[in-house]
Parts: structure tokens; sequence; C-alpha cells
């Protein structure tokens, strides 16, 4: 079961969809919204969840006190999973909040993409090679507000992602089979 685990939806149960995602387990996500919150990256922050899925991490963090969240997922089922999550969360935390899907590929939506995002989170099928990331990373630069952060998760055997110039490597965790890499934008 996935769940949103804190905020204005805390404990609202989100549908998984039923193949072709991993979704983040609930460990990894308190571990992580934790350290997001501490840095104070939440509030007020226009949200990018690459690899969606469930849509679990960018509801997450509208439920924290995002302002909006941009959620793309290439998968139709997998989509429609995130929509109908994103129409339970959006009711829960009320107007404040934008939530977008997006059916698309990440790098189809990052070449089209206008505006620019402070936190973003990109959870691709463990299978994704480290130059497909890197080129999506790359991609990615342009649309980052001054300070964001950028969380990757891979599979913890994975190596630590290449990063494109503008962004710095800032930290990295296991947590059992997944890690998480944290970057931000270089001055």
């Amino acid at each position: 079961m996935t769940r949103i685990i804190a905020g204005r939806a805390g404990s609202l149960v989100l549908d998984v969809p039923d193949a072709g995602t991993r979704p983040t387990s609930d460990r990894v996500r308190e571990s992580l919204f934790g350290a997001l919150e501490s840095a104070d990256a939440l509030r007020g922050a226009a949200v990018l969840d690459l690899y969606a899925g469930s849509g679990a991490l960018a509801l997450e963090a509208i439920s924290r006190g995002a302002a909006s969240a941009d959620l793309i997922e290439k998968s139709p089922r997998a989509a429609t999973v995130a929509q109908r999550n994103a129409g339970r969360v959006a009711k829960a935390v009320g107007p404040d909040a934008v939530i977008r899907v997006h059916r698309s590929s990440a790098d189809a939506f990052l070449r089209s993409a206008r505006g620019r995002f402070d936190l973003v989170f990109l959870d691709p099928p463990y299978d994704l090679g480290d130059a497909d990331l890197s080129a999506t990373l790359a991609l990615l630069v342009p649309l980052l507000s001054p300070g964001a952060e950028v969380v990757v998760e891979r599979g913890s055997r994975s190596p630590k992602p290449s990063l494109p110039d503008g962004l710095v490597a800032t930290r990295g965790k296991r947590y059992g089979d997944t890690a998480l890499w944290w970057a931000t934008t270089a001055d």
C-alpha cells in the first residue's frame, strides 16, 4: 500500500499501477521528505516528477506545501493512475496547489517545457542506462531555478549518476535496494 505520509493529505491511500513501475517505499520517502523539510525545500516549490508512476513523490510534496507539481509519465496506464491520485490529493489540499499530469516521455516534456522548477524527482526504471539518464539531466538543467534540488532514485548497485554542467552532487544515501543521489544547481 502506498500512501501520502504527512501534510494536508496525510494518510491518503494512493493507487499504484499494476505493472511497470516501482513505487518508492514509505521508509525512503519519509527520510527524503524529512531532509527536504529540514532544508525548507518544499514550501511554495514548483515540483517536477519525471517518471512519475503513481505520482507519490510529487503528491507528497504537494501535501507538504509545494505550490505546484508537474507529473510526467509515459505509460498510459500509469498516467491514468497518477491523474486519479492527483485528483484525490487536490481535493484533500484544496485549491491552493496546482497539479498537472502529462502523458509524455521525460525527454519530450523537457524539450518543450517552459518555466522553472525548484525541486525535481527522477525515479527512472532501473534499466535506464547511465548515458540516457545523463542526457535527461542535461535537458533538465536549463529549467532549474537557482538553488534547485534534484533527487535521483536508482538501484543501490547503480553507479552515482554522471551529472552535466550546471549540476553539482551534494549527497547520496543507500536504503537497502534503493539509492538516492542529490544534486543542486551550480552557482
